[in-house]
């Protein structure tokens, strides 16, 4: 027999002397490994819930076009970059003649569109009627023509409104999904043409947006109407009218022209927006100019923030687990004080005691890592079954908490099991 092939079998001895004095010990083995459970099950959970909401948002973020261009008042690009909130609050509202004038002047500008009732600010809600049913409060956009197209939304049924029907301020509108399913998809109702009432004016449905991505797998993104922004004025007002604590809430979206870099028309736009609201070359932008790109940069520094505290929090954790099992490792080297010395005296060497007591602390704590992975993975299982909020169990975050769990049984395992090697076994002996 080869010495690899003796220090083998040695070693798979040693662990199975280890995991039998493991299960002769069940319940102080099971109260030893619950904190690191517990931090294991938290870094687990929680990194399947923000991992499911990341890729979530960046398909709803990336459906509005990688190239479209929004310009609003402020928003939360704004506050990440530590402007005051009364800075904000003077900012000039925007106006469909900003939208006028980038459609204009813009040479690298293809197709443009002002949202009313989006962006920072009192955004118009509103329950939609059908006969007797209704919907619960939804947001109300004033838009142009170009909504469809500059949102790469994708029509279910009927059409969108057409430039003259926005011209006339015809009481015409195109419902999302979320309206659609409350109030025509279960009975069967054909929406088209039909008469709907929004707050005391009543509209005439043309057409239905289909179902588009959503952070998080909520409803929001599909509950919404949309309607000509001159009816709009006429309902809820002009955009010179403050609404609320901010203003009327108004958003431009502009989309460069075919073979034009977003990068060349955000500096053209940009250009034009200082000009129409004399900024001279000392001043900042009093208004944003957003991407799907500062959107995403936005967030991951959020989910970063997010990520690091559950580390740092799964930690503490899994610090007081290791405490525990070092507290109960050290009570179990003395107990067993007689059998090291036995141990010792028929040959067994310093390195072979401290593996034995090594690999109980190791496996104590990966039992521990196992339950808590299994746990984390059930957690948001469940929140997914239950809400339909999206889940994502990458594989590193298993390795993550196997990988802390037995770590934690290594460092934790080392002194108890390093006081076990060193001991006299003639001492070891004569303990009582």
């Amino acid at each position: 027999m080869s010495a690899l092939t003796k220090q083998f079998a040695l070693l798979k001895e040693t662990a199975e002397m280890a995991i039998g004095t493991l299960r002769g010990n069940k319940m102080r083995s099971a109260l030893t490994v619950l904190g690191v459970v517990i931090g294991v099950t938290s870094i687990v959970g929680m990194t399947s819930l923000i991992r499911g909401f990341d890729a979530s948002l960046r398909d709803s973020i990336n459906s509005l076009g990688p190239n479209t261009i929004f310009v609003q008042k402020f928003g939360g690009l704004s506050f990440s970059s530590g402007a005051s909130f009364l800075e904000l609050m003077r900012r000039p509202n925007l106006m469909l003649g900003d939208k006028e004038a980038i459609e204009r002047l813009g040479t690298t500008v293809g197709m443009t569109d002002i949202w009313l009732g989006a962006g920072a600010g009192q955004q118009p809600r509103e329950r939609v009627f059908y006969r007797g049913d209704r919907t619960r409060p939804l947001g109300i956009l004033g838009t142009t023509e170009q909504y469809v197209n500059i949102n790469f939304a994708k029509m279910r049924a009927g059409r969108s409104f057409t430039e003259q029907e926005v011209q006339r301020g015809r009481p015409v509108a195109v419902i999302g999904y979320g309206p659609y399913e409350a109030l025509f998809e279960k009975p069967g109702i054909d929406p088209i043409g039909k008469p709907v009432r929004i707050g005391n004016v009543e509209y005439t449905v043309l057409g239905v947006v289909g179902k588009r991505p959503s952070p998080g797998g909520f409803a929001g993104a599909d509950d919404f109407v949309i309607m000509p922004y001159t009816a709009f004025r006429k309902q809820f007002g002009h955009e010179r009218i403050q609404r609320g604590r901010f203003g009327m809430p108004i958003m431009i979206a502009v989309l460069p022209r075919d073979g034009v870099s977003r990068d060349e028309t955000m500096r053209e736009v940009e250009a034009i927006m200082r000009i129409r609201h004399g900024l001279t070359l000392d001043k900042p932008n009093d208004f944003d100019l957003v991407t799907s790109d500062a959107i995403l940069a936005v967030w991951d520094q959020i989910s970063a923030a997010i990520l690091l505290s559950l580390v740092v929090i799964s930690s503490i954790a899994l610090m007081v687990g290791g405490i525990g099992v070092m507290a109960i490792m050290t009570i179990s080297v003395t107990e067993r004080t007689r059998e090291i010395g036995v141990r010792k005296a028929i040959g067994a060497r310093k390195f072979e005691i401290l593996v034995q007591f090594l690999i109980e602390a190791v496996v104590l704590t990966s039992i521990g890592g196992i339950l808590g992975v299994i746990m984390g993975s059930a957690i948001g299982l469940t929140v997914n079954l239950i809400s339909g909020f999206p889940v994502s169990l990458p594989w590193w975050s298993f390795a993550l908490g196997l990988g802390f769990s037995a770590s934690v049984g290594i460092i934790s395992g080392m002194i108890p099991a390093w006081r076990a090697s060193r001991m006299d076994p003639i001492e070891a002996l004569r303990y009582e």
